[in-house]
């Protein structure tokens, strides 16, 4: 039986797609059997970041109301061949899914899959609801900053009031990723640190990652930047993935990046 694995955010824009889409190679690439499923009715991207959008032909509405089987709407990734992509629709609205639907396709993907990972919508709607209810765990996806922060927090208690396990008196265990962030800016105080973040939210770190320009070049060419070498952003994604999996690893090392003063300085120490 495999493990249901939640993405989510709160706030949208904070990254939460492209975590997913990275998680999902780099658990793909570490032997899971992964299926990755995008939860954000009407407004989809997932099948972009993975490059993928050109070959949907049915989604997850599609399976849900019968008009396909689930193999024919599961797409195989094109270079991850562990890894499968089920598409949210494009054209329904996010108060479409039903949950006792969502219910049946997400225990008969737990019985084929080893991890199920579902990129959840932004907001606290019935989307999100429908995206965490079922979860065994969650990764609360948030940038450094008030906000971002402030919505994440509030998303941590509903999964611990709404999801079944929470219901049964249980807990779905949850990690924080830290993401975009701006070691110059923690520096001069511009940007939350990483321990301010965790002080708030009350949970264990499970990846940082850095604001990276490798990560738009990645999305807009549908090539995950997991991919590349060399690049702390990818490295962290790889590191998350090993954590997911019970590995403790320690955190790539991201370091403000020194301007002409500060090399000078750091010359003549």
């Amino acid at each position: 039986m495999g493990t249901i694995i939640t993405v989510t955010s709160g706030k949208g824009g904070v990254g939460k797609s492209t975590t997913t889409a990275n998680l999902a190679v780099g658990l793909a690439n570490l032997g899971q059997k992964v299926v990755a499923i995008d939860f954000d009715i009407g407004l989809r991207n997932l099948d972009m970041i993975l490059g993928l959008e050109n070959r949907i032909v049915y989604d997850v509405v599609d399976v849900m109301e019968g008009r396909c089987n689930l193999s024919q709407a599961l797409i195989n990734d094109k270079k991850a061949k562990n890894l499968y992509f089920l598409p949210a629709s494009q054209t329904k609205d996010k108060d479409i899914l039903q949950r006792d639907k969502v219910k049946e396709l997400l225990t008969a993907l737990k019985e084929s899959f080893d991890i199920v990972l579902i990129d959840s919508p932004a907001g606290i709607e019935s989307g999100f609801e429908h995206s965490i209810f079922l979860a065994d765990r969650a990764l609360i996806v948030s940038t450094p900053d008030v906000s971002s922060v402030r919505d994440a927090d509030r998303v941590i208690g509903i999964i611990d009031a709404k999801s079944e396990k929470a219901k049964n008196g249980e807990e779905v265990e949850k990690h924080i990723i830290i993401n975009r962030i701006k070691p110059e800016m923690v520096e001069a105080g511009n940007m939350l640190s990483i321990d301010d973040v965790l002080n708030i939210l009350a949970l264990p770190l499970i990846g940082v990652v850095p604001d990276d320009e490798h990560i738009i070049t990645a999305t807009n060419t549908g090539v995950p930047v997991i991919y590349k070498e060399n690049v702390q952003a990818a490295e962290s994604y790889r590191r998350i993935a090993r954590r997911i999996l019970g590995e403790e690893i320690e955190f790539v090392n991201i370091k403000a990046k020194k301007g002409l003063f500060g090399a000078l300085k750091g010359i003549f120490r």
